[in-house]
């Protein structure tokens, strides 16, 4: 699953790797934040580029402690692509434990990002 627009990405900013086979016990592990972030990505693509040097310009934006980060090259994990049924990426996907509950299409920018998600995060139940 390498990266070669931005080698170092997932170094930088730690996120899960998970392929399809393995998404849905993942998505149930019991120790997990309330929260799932699944960014499907592929290698070389543009858009994809463009939110990861977004991230990297200021990651403590794109990091809460009821979320985890997980991550898949979907060109290199068709099965992905076709359970989301993909028609571009980057796409994020937003879990509460197996149950999705969001998705984000392309790139809307950080701050339209960061809102949806705390969207997300402020319909948790007191204590989730």
């Amino acid at each position: 699953m390498s990266d070669t627009a931005l080698p170092g990405f997932f170094d930088a900013f730690p996120m899960r790797s998970v392929a399809e086979a393995a998404l849905d016990s993942v998505l149930r592990e019991v120790e997990a934040p309330p929260l799932t972030l699944l960014f499907l990505w592929g290698r070389d693509c543009p858009n994809c580029d463009i939110a990861k040097r977004a991230i990297l310009q200021s990651p403590e934006r794109f990091r809460w402690p009821e979320l985890r980060w997980l991550h898949c090259n979907v060109y290199d994990d068709a099965a992905m692509a076709t359970r989301f049924s993909l028609h571009g990426i980057p796409v994020f996907f937003v879990f509460r434990g197996a149950r999705l509950r969001g998705r984000i299409t392309g790139w809307p920018g950080a701050a339209a990002f960061t809102a949806a998600v705390a969207g997300q995060i402020g319909e948790l139940p007191p204590g989730a």
